[in-house]
């Protein structure tokens, strides 16, 4: 066996973990959830989003069979939301045209939505015990120090080397355990500010170690300054306390998500209850709430909220596709929606 493989083993059967919540009664769709859930998002973060989620759905059928809001809905604050679109579609998927059993290697698994290469290899090697590497966030740090890689791992030529060293050391027998090992040599030992190196058992022939230069691996990507947009979001509230919620297109920016309506940064509320058919009599009150922040991979987005209360029901508005009226004070007996995380921010207000 490599020797890296044998070293990560040994450390991994008196350090490992192996008291999370997916590594109990491993099937491969627990598996499959945890790893979607895992994309971008630490451990400690996944976990009770997780056990909410296998509470709810506890197996592929019962993913399949949901609507997607209801999905959306226990996925509200993990971020990444396609991540939850594709895992429902990929549910329909695997019950459709596989007989509600998962692929069980990597080229199978990895023609589901949502499932990349390093994720196929991660359930194939863990859920069914197949030789396949993987390339997590994690995973690369390793090999970027243990090897000294120079160049962020997002360059195609960095990933390219990093992605031959995970082939060389990806063992032929116990690679389920050989995967965990390595995620969690990287979440624990080797991490991104203050690796403990005295602790790590492959640190005698770490090359970044070697020339006292770990931190300088792997390489950071090229600092480009986010550009600022702007938005207002119209809070229109019924007597009832009500808000009303508008659902966004299944693609782009909070794909499928329930949203009060967003309009450009200068629309007036006169114009957007115009445009959703609310009569300017029944307008009781506006007032503009304080602005926030809200931060993408890509760009950030300056939030303005504009209440406006309303003086009667405003019958009609709701009946066509995509809004709906949305009581925050109503808690589990409510309908359940996914919601953007300004959303859930801005309904707090008035929960």
């Amino acid at each position: 066996m490599d020797w890296f493989a044998e070293r990560l083993l040994d450390w991994f059967d008196r350090h490992g973990r192996n008291h999370l919540p997916w590594q109990q009664a491993r099937t491969p769709y627990r598996i499959w959830v945890s790893e979607i859930m895992l994309q971008q998002t630490q451990v400690a973060t996944v976990i009770p989003y997780y056990e909410r989620f296998m509470a709810r759905f506890p197996d592929v059928a019962s993913l399949a069979a949901a609507d997607l809001d209801e999905v959306l809905h226990l996925w509200t604050g993990l971020g990444y939301y396609a991540r939850g679109r594709n895992l429902h579609q990929a549910a329909r998927v695997v019950m459709d045209r596989h007989a509600g059993q998962f692929p069980d290697d990597v080229d199978g698994l990895a023609e589901l939505p949502g499932i990349g290469r390093s994720t196929a290899g991660a359930i194939a090697a863990i859920a069914f015990g197949r030789r396949a590497a993987i390339l997590d966030g994690n995973v690369k740090r390793v090999l970027a120090r243990f090897h000294a890689v120079p160049g962020h791992a997002g360059e195609t030529a960095t990933s390219r080397t990093l992605w031959q060293h995970a082939q060389v050391h990806t063992p032929d027998r116990r690679v389920g355990d050989y995967t965990q090992a390595i995620m969690d040599l990287g979440a624990t030992l080797c991490s991104r500010t203050r690796p403990r190196c005295t602790e790590c058992p492959v640190a005698s022939r770490c090359t970044a170690l070697a020339l006292e230069s770990v931190l300088e691996y792997p390489g950071r990507r090229p600092k480009r300054d986010k550009p600022i947009r702007a938005a207002r979001m119209f809070l229109v509230i019924d007597p009832d306390g009500r808000c009303l919620l508008e659902q966004r297109p299944a693609r782009g920016l909070w794909g499928g998500l329930w949203t009060p309506p967003e309009r450009r940064v200068d629309a007036t509320v006169e114009a957007v209850c115009g445009e959703l058919g609310i009569a300017a009599e029944t307008v009781a009150g506006t007032r503009t709430g304080t602005s926030f922040r809200h931060t993408f991979t890509h760009f950030h987005l300056d939030i303005e909220p504009v209440y406006v209360e309303l003086s009667r029901a405003a019958h009609g508005v709701a009946e066509r596709a995509g809004v709906c009226w949305y009581a925050p004070n109503a808690g589990a007996t409510g309908r359940a929606l996914g919601l953007s995380a300004p959303a859930a921010r801005l309904l707090a207000t008035l929960a």
